[in-house]
């Protein structure tokens, strides 16, 4: 294959060189990559094609979860095909317009998934702790305008990221050492004050990040106050099988978010390899474990797509 030259003529060209250090590896990382990304379509469709086709399942939890279905569908999809066309193709260049746009649409659907299971916590809190009230406080209706909400305060939030970067002059060498546009990436290509740009995505980052995680701790710590008063064994041990599967969830989304994050921040130490590494697991592994974990750890919906199939 002919080397690439890294030189952009245009001047709003930005060049994503890929993993810098692993060049030469590049095909056998696309292997996993395009594995995951897969996974985690085929997971996240058939969920949305279960959920759809069975109307038992027309439930605020289950609509949750195709909220977080089509958000785990989207995130990888606005990264991915280009950081294959990179591996495969050698396809690195990328317009100014279409990075910004990718890193709008990226950081917009991640912010989304945060506000998703931060829904998600409060439909498990209202369902153990006012289980009485359930169907009156969260009905398909409420659940389809939180969820327009929570889509909303994205835009609102990630608007400002690429409108503040569109305005910085960029530097002659426009290389991103990188597979996607990533903000902190590209910020550092700019060559004016980015003063601003830098403090509000830092700020942003811990605002939405701090105020999501806390409304989390907050549901669960009064949900685990609620199951310790409940005497039965058995509905004690149902109560916490209804959170697990979330919990886990949780996990596999903020835990790596927060790590890439805090290596960027700190990390100057560590190989440029393993950031963005770092970066690109955060976007592949969540959506595609997510259907699986909730297919293992709900019994109703693993019923259901068990169902669907036998009648294939």
């Amino acid at each position: 294959m002919a080397a690439f030259n890294v030189t952009p003529s245009n001047p709003s060209i930005f060049i994503l060189t890929g993993i810098p250090g692993l060049e030469a590896a590049h095909i056998w990382i696309s292997i996993p990559f395009s594995t995951f990304y897969i996974i985690s379509l085929m997971g996240n469709f058939t969920l949305l094609f279960v959920v759809g086709r069975e109307q038992t399942l027309h439930k605020p939890m289950y609509l949750l979860l195709c909220m977080l279905a089509i958000t785990d569908i989207a995130t990888p999809t606005f990264v991915v095909p280009k950081a294959l066309s990179i591996f495969w193709f050698n396809l690195k260049g990328i317009t100014m317009a279409d990075c910004l746009t990718q890193m709008f649409f990226q950081y917009t659907i991640s912010v989304t998934h945060s506000a998703t299971l931060v829904t998600m916590a409060f439909d498990r809190y209202v369902a153990i702790c006012n289980p009485l009230r359930y169907a009156t406080i969260l009905s398909n209706a409420r659940i389809a305008k939180l969820g327009l909400l929570c889509l909303i305060r994205s835009v609102l939030f990630i608007l400002p990221l690429p409108l503040l970067l569109s305005q910085q002059p960029f530097c002659a060498n426009r290389i991103i050492p990188h597979t996607q546009c990533e903000y902190i990436a590209v910020e550092k290509m700019a060559c004016g004050d980015i003063t601003v740009p830098r403090i509000y995505g830092l700020v942003l980052m811990f605002v939405i990040y701090g105020f999501d995680l806390t409304l989390i701790a907050l549901s669960y710590g009064l949900i685990i106050k609620a199951v310790l008063r409940i005497s039965s064994k058995k509905s004690h041990q149902k109560a916490l099988n209804t959170c697990t599967a979330h919990i886990c969830v949780m996990l596999t989304y903020y835990t790596p978010s927060l790590f890439s994050s805090l290596t960027y921040l700190f990390g100057q130490g560590i190989a440029p390899y393993v950031h963005i590494i770092l970066a690109d697991l955060y976007l592949l592994i969540p959506p595609m474990l997510n259907p699986i974990i909730y297919g293992v750890k709900t019994k109703e919906l693993s019923d259901k797509v068990g169902k669907c199939i036998c009648r294939r």
